[in-house]
């Protein structure tokens, strides 16, 4: 059918008078984009997405179909358009019965109620008490921290070097030092124990894969809830200085959080506090080990860490997908229309290297360029990533202090044997086999 309506201009904003525009649905579309469920070429896909136009019809592992923003100017218009909402009861297939409770993404699309799943005034009271428990202020006291677990972590490395065994020179920096740093950081900021830290990465692990077993996605999503219960009920029991004590103690000041909103608010700071900054330090090892003439700049001082940051957060960004937001009405993008009922997901992995943002070196990775603050890699509007700076601090402080300690450090395999974990929303590797000072010419 089609539909006389305003559509977005390339700057994202509607412009009245354009011709009618056929919708259909993105299981209605022909030549839709099936996202590869093993990440085998995410830059590839990337482009491939960003070349299709600005709204492309994709489809998600498990055969579900949804539209992709894939363009900069588009992304931040449909962030703040109201008429695309997080509510999944307004998604038509889902209404029909047409999405399956064992579908491996459900976690991500039908996490509980907390601010990520919220709108409106609801959002805000959730995403208020957060955004108090993150201040500039109290991030930045949290530097201190972060760079006593950075040094403790570098002292590991330096003694497994020293241990002096075959080949101790190798190791993985992703699980001695990008994996642990975020999460140790994440519990001491939610209160959770640290015995329970080696379960929640077993179990994170097959709530982000796409080839987590049907029999075991409602069984995963089951024990994080029930784990998340007890920090909860621990916490009500005896309150600390952490933020699941703070929301505790808000709702029993009036603010009206339910134990299920906490509950779910707990695994969404556990999550997305320790899932992007894993990404985000392993990119950025990635990306100045490939471009050995600009991890030179930033070491002798000619760039700075923070355009290393910024610069892997665009070009690497952690989060290649996010999903999902559901259309209350037609919306416009281009000439081609969401209908209404239908999902969106919004592709920053394409997004981040869209040439009309960032200039005709958008594929290039380069610490010096001028657009560096272009990008929208933690999100826009209302649902902007509120642990963006924290998230920053510790990248900010974990690279320097990693390449202070180890100016050499380079990947002991080719990038192209790197290989990508199967986590259609994350940028992430399996691993990360770093030299840890040069070889000698002997290999040895």
């Amino acid at each position: 059918m089609t539909t006389a309506t305003d559509s977005p201009d390339s700057t994202g904003t509607a412009t009245p008078g354009t011709p009618a525009t056929e919708v259909i649905t993105a299981a209605e579309a022909t030549g839709r984009i099936a996202l590869d469920p093993f990440v085998t070429d995410l830059d590839g896909e990337s482009a491939r997405l960003r070349e299709a136009g600005p709204l492309v019809a994709v489809e998600l592992p498990g055969g579900v179909p949804v539209w992709a923003v894939t363009h900069h100017a588009e992304a931040r218009a449909l962030l703040t358009d109201p008429r695309l909402v997080k509510d999944i009861d307004v998604w038509g297939a889902w209404q029909r019965g047409e999405i399956a409770p064992d579908w491996p993404l459900i976690g991500l699309a039908n996490p509980g109620r907390s601010m990520l799943t919220v709108d409106g005034a609801d959002h805000r009271r959730l995403r208020t008490l957060v955004a108090q428990a993150l201040t500039p202020r109290r991030v930045e006291r949290m530097r201190e921290r972060i760079t006593e677990l950075t040094d403790g972590l570098l002292d590991r490395l330096a003694e497994a070097r020293s241990r002096g065994a075959a080949d101790g020179d190798v190791v993985d920096l992703k699980a001695d030092f990008a994996y642990p740093l975020p999460m140790y950081v994440i519990a001491d900021l939610m209160g959770l124990e640290e015995a329970k830290l080696p379960r929640l990465k077993v179990l994170f692990e097959k709530f982000f894969s796409t080839q987590t077993p049907s029999e075991e996605v409602l069984a995963t999503l089951t024990e994080l809830a029930g784990m998340m219960a007890e920090t909860v009920a621990a916490k009500r029991a005896a309150p600390g200085d952490d933020l699941t004590s703070a929301l505790i103690l808000a709702s029993e000041n009036g603010d009206r959080l339910t134990d299920a909103e906490i509950v779910s608010t707990l695994q969404l700071m556990v999550a997305a506090g320790h899932e992007t900054t894993i990404s985000l330090i392993v990119n950025a090892v990635v990306n100045l080990s490939r471009h050995p003439e600009q991890r030179a700049l930033v070491l002798s001082g000619e760039a700075e860490w923070a355009a290393v940051v910024e610069e892997t957060l665009r070009y690497s960004t952690p989060t290649s997908h996010v999903l999902i937001r559901f259309a209350t009405e037609d919306v416009p993008v281009g000439d081609r229309v969401i209908p209404a009922g239908d999902a969106l997901i919004v592709s920053y992995g394409a997004l981040g290297r869209d040439e009309k943002a960032h200039g005709p070196t958008a594929g290039e990775f380069d610490i010096t360029r001028t657009t560096e603050n272009r990008h929208i890699s933690f999100g826009h509007g209302p649902h902007v990533c509120p642990g963006a700076a924290l998230s920053r601090l510790e990248a900010g402080v974990a690279l320097p202090a990693l390449y202070a300690r180890f100016p050499d450090l380079d990947l002991a395999v080719p990038a192209s044997e790197l290989r990508n974990k199967p986590v259609v929303t994350q940028n992430d590797l399996f691993d990360l086999p770093v030299r840890l000072t040069k070889q000698s010419p002997s290999g040895v």
